[in-house]
């Protein structure tokens, strides 16, 4: 590729901070433009939004944020495609040139057809998402073109194979995920290697699930090494993988930011052993994990019942982590009562399935929300 940020931390503007936690697009705008700033003062330049992102709202964030505030040359914006709002090849460009306006940004620096699985493949394959983008860097308002991914290995296989042509893959790579046999974090990396494409990681933290992890799983960073954050271990081991190009983290607070760039401006790779030390880490988490969501929040936007899966199944790997035999009782019997009393219960599902068919993490959402109204319920 003609170009590769020399810093490999990427502000993925997914997970913004927020003025009111139960709606999605009110962005605190005012922070993000401080969190722009600092992140560009300190030479990292790689903004990465979605058509979809926070509530619909974050490419307008970008333009109030960012685009409208630095010079064109001082950064580099990703944005992306997505299936679920296209059905016309009309659709391409009413999406792509929205995009453009809500951005403000004069042309994409990296495109990406958006979170590709089988069962959106044939849709992208009819519509001609590839050779739109190809058309679109033609022109002069795409300089790189790629796709994110959330499948299997043997697809991502298939998917090089077709289309050569693709100059970068963006995969959810983490610790926790890389044997994972839903994820499969490892094998998509190989395969992405084996085709010589550069990487873009999402995920890295899996959502904030690595930035918070059982206390036993704590001790074992905070003895190899007290000084570094928790987090920093997840977002250092993805960016220690050979041919990886950028590891987005969804910064929500000035405070994240400072800690990732603490470690990233001058990042050292881990060394073999903390490798060893990060998956001895998954196992623990792993074994504690009752619902391994992201926290995405794609599930949400189109839920009938509005309720706000994410924060329930939070609430409830929390307490299945606790020895409940013991205490009876959490405190997020009572969260679940505030969240429930402003959103849908769980027990509201009307097993539609809109949730299960966007979940990038193939979650059985349905089955997972009547555990949760079982445990905070009955």
């Amino acid at each position: 590729m003609e170009f590769l940020p020399e810093k490999k931390l990427g502000f993925g503007m997914m997970r913004m901070p927020q003025n009111n936690p139960n709606k999605a697009s009110d962005v605190d705008v005012e922070q993000v433009k401080k969190m722009v700033d600092v992140f560009i003062e300190n030479g990292f330049t790689y903004f990465d939004t979605a058509w979809m992102y926070n509530g619909f709202a974050s490419e307008k964030v970008v333009k109030e944020a960012l685009t409208s505030r630095h010079d064109r040359e001082s950064f580099t914006l990703s944005t992306k495609l997505h299936a679920g709002f296209i059905n016309t090849l009309e659709d391409r460009d009413k999406i792509f040139n929205s995009q453009l306006d809500k951005t403000g940004a004069g042309y994409f620096d990296y495109y990406l057809v958006h979170g590709i699985e089988e069962s959106m493949i044939d849709k992208y394959e009819r519509l001609k998402c590839f050779d739109y983008i190809l058309d679109k860097k033609r022109e002069g308002l795409i300089r790189h073109v790629g796709f994110s991914f959330h499948d299997t290995p043997e697809l991502l296989d298939e998917i090089l194979n077709r289309h050569p042509e693709m100059e970068f893959v963006q995969l959810q790579i983490n610790y926790l995920d890389w044997e994972s046999q839903w994820i499969q974090s490892r094998g998509v990396y190989e395969v992405a290697r084996k085709h010589g494409k550069p990487v873009i990681i999402m995920e890295p933290a899996k959502g904030g699930t690595l930035a918070k992890i059982p206390g036993e799983a704590e001790k074992i960073f905070k003895d190899y090494d007290a000084s570094m954050s928790v987090p920093s271990w997840a977002i250092r081991f993805a960016a220690s993988l050979p041919g990886v190009m950028m590891v987005l983290s969804g910064m929500s607070s000035i405070e994240q930011m400072e800690d990732n760039i603490s470690y990233m401006k001058d990042f050292k790779p881990l060394t073999e052993d903390e490798k060893k030390m990060c998956f001895k880490v998954a196992d623990i988490i792993n074994s504690q994990v009752a619902i391994p969501c992201t926290a995405c929040h794609y599930c949400t936007e189109g839920c009938p019942m509005h309720i706000c899966i994410p924060e329930y199944f939070s609430i409830y790997n929390e307490d299945m982590r606790e020895h409940l035999d013991e205490k009876g009782w959490t405190v997020n019997y009572t969260n679940y009562g505030i969240l429930a009393g402003k959103n849908g219960k769980a027990s509201a599902c009307i097993e539609c399935g809109q949730c299960e068919g966007v979940c990038p993490q193939h979650l059985t959402i349905i089955d997972y929300l009547k555990d949760v109204a079982k445990h905070y319920e009955h």
